[in-house]
């Protein structure tokens, strides 16, 4: 098997399937990339104009019920109204058999409504499906933990993150949009229905006290109650070991909903409980978080996260440096590359404006059609996991000449051979709602990969370039490294992952944090070992 086709089964296992773009785009999940999730506006902005053109439809038929009530009630209020009167007596016997009648049976109201239904229904195959809803949700408990957010806080609006006394904003929005309690009570409940507690609670409470203050009222928009809310929110602190909340939660449930005979049940089942062991009344309970057994590192992760980028300062470390680079390529000599060396053990540098404006935007439009939510390996498969929410695509550098000279330039910085089977097609990433990945090697830890399945060896180096800005969050943590490195727009990351022996440099375990706010865009070029045995500098990093 020769090189294009090694390749070409690679990309096999990896399941990129050259089908039609647009059915490529709806096989994936719409809450795991930003750029679906801004797609999503297109059919709620139809929604809008059948909503318009109904309320239209509807304000006329009020206008003229109100019409027909005020024309019957004008002569009801005449006192000097004569029934004597032949013309008025037919009038009334007429309303009273016919137009009456037609107006309560009037099929304008049902023919508005029906126009309304078919709409949604012809709408509702590119809506974002339940799964979404839990996604999104998922991802708003991801950055509360991982940023230590206030729920409160989210539910107004901010993003702060509260630790003790200690407030500090993560991120001031230009418009504050606030969480409903029905909102609240979503994201609550995807928590609740995992039997995750430690989640659903504080969002629970947040509807509750949201649903408190606007009890009376009614939304068409909402799916829950009051009632709803402090039905869960009672079971998720009995289900923690809390039995007194549970019992006041539920005695409030049967003042608006008494004669509900399953809560009448609980109310007597905790009551009970409580008289059997009387500590439970006083007794606190401390809710644990979930744990994520995969997740050894994940205190320092978060920690490297919650510093928004940590990049060693320079002054403190002298054999840390910014330079131009022109890696004595004649490609670079008259346009050489800022050079900023982030760390030494493991090697990372930063290489700024790597790609022009114009260059990413081309990029990301390039992938934009062909993303594919992103994939792990798990054996010899290739699953969607919850600790990489991302989409992403693989392009040829035949598809446009931005990505021949995108290679040009990366072998001529790094010196290496970036053409298959030596490197991987680019792959562009978009990071959804929260999107992440976990800590993780972007080498071969398993001799059964299917990067070997090139037969070009193991990825000896990464180079990243990062083709948006964000707004907070998403920076690049090296966990062992014990630095981050935040998102620079359209600067490039550059590592090697494999020590010179052809063994995995530990020290590259590396994770891509939350987004908190912004639409996160990255390019990855990955380089094998084979073909680059005499093409790594000896002088690029120290021995090891």
């Amino acid at each position: 098997m020769g090189p294009a086709a090694r390749l070409a089964a690679l990309l096999a296992v990896l399941a990129l399937r050259a089908g039609d773009p647009a059915e490529v785009a709806a096989r994936g999940d719409t809450f795991s990339a930003l750029t679906s999730v801004a797609r999503a506006l297109a059919p709620e902005r139809r929604l809008l104009g059948l909503l318009r053109r109904y309320l239209r439809g509807e304000e006329a038929r009020l206008r003229d019920l109100t019409r027909f009530y005020h024309k019957v009630l004008s002569l009801h209020e005449d006192s000097a109204t004569p029934v004597s009167n032949p013309l008025l007596a037919f009038t009334l016997i007429k309303r009273l058999q016919s137009d009456w009648k037609n107006v309560v049976h009037s099929l304008e109201a049902s023919e508005n409504i029906r126009a309304l239904k078919d709409g949604y229904e012809r709408v509702e195959q590119d809506l974002p499906a339940f799964e979404d809803l839990e996604g999104a949700a998922r991802a708003l408990m991801r950055l509360q933990d991982v940023y230590m957010l206030n729920v409160k806080g989210l539910a107004r609006g901010v993003f702060q993150r509260v630790t003790g006394s200690a407030v500090t904003d993560l991120y001031s929005p230009r418009r504050l949009f606030s969480l409903t309690g029905d909102d609240c009570f979503q994201v609550g409940k995807v928590a609740y229905d995992m039997g995750d507690y430690y989640h659903a609670i504080p969002w629970l409470e947040e509807a509750v006290s949201l649903f408190r203050g606007s009890y009376g009222e009614w939304n068409t928009e909402d799916e829950a109650s009051l009632e709803d809310a402090l039905d869960h929110l009672a079971f998720a602190y009995f289900q923690a070991g809390n039995v007194l909340c549970a019992l006041n939660l539920s005695r409030e449930f049967l003042l608006y909903s008494p004669d509900n005979k399953r809560v009448a049940r609980n109310v007597l089942k905790y009551e009970k409980l409580l008289a059997e062991s009387p500590n439970q009344a006083v007794a606190e309970t401390v809710m644990q978080r979930p744990n994520v057994p995969h997740l050894q590192t994940r205190d320092t992760y978060e920690g490297l996260c919650q510093t928004l980028g940590s990049q060693p300062t320079h002054y403190q470390i002298p054999s840390l440096y910014c330079s131009y680079e022109t890696s004595s390529s004649p490609y670079l000599l008259l346009q050489p590359v800022r050079k900023e060396v982030i760390h030494l053990e493991p090697y990372v540098v930063l290489y700024h404006d790597f790609v022009s404006d114009a260059e990413a935007q081309k990029i990301r439009g390039l992938a934009e059609p062909w993303l594919q939510r992103s994939v792990v390996a798990s054996g010899e498969k290739q699953l969607p996991v919850e600790y990489r929410i991302s989409k992403s695509a693989w392009l040829k550098d035949t598809v446009d000449p931005v990505l021949v000279t995108l290679d040009h330039r990366i072998a001529a910085l790094t010196g290496l051979d970036v053409q298959p089977p030596y490197a991987e097609y680019l792959q562009v990433v978009n990071y959804g709602i929260g999107g992440h990945y976990e800590p993780h090697f972007d080498h071969a830890t398993s001799p059964s990969s299917p990067l070997y399945r090139m037969n070009s060896g193991n990825r000896v180096a990464t180079f990243m370039i990062y083709l948006s800005s964000v707004e907070a969050g998403g920076a690049t943590a090296f966990i062992y490294g014990n630095f981050s490195v935040p998102v620079v727009k359209n600067a490039a990351l550059f590592w090697w992952n494999l020590h010179r022996s052809g063994e995995g440099d530990g020290d590259t375990l590396h994770a891509a944090c939350p987004v908190l706010v912004g639409d996160k865009w990255v390019a990855n070029k990955w380089i094998h070992e084979y073909g680059q045995e005499f093409r790594r500098p000896c002088s690029s990093r120290p021995e090891d």
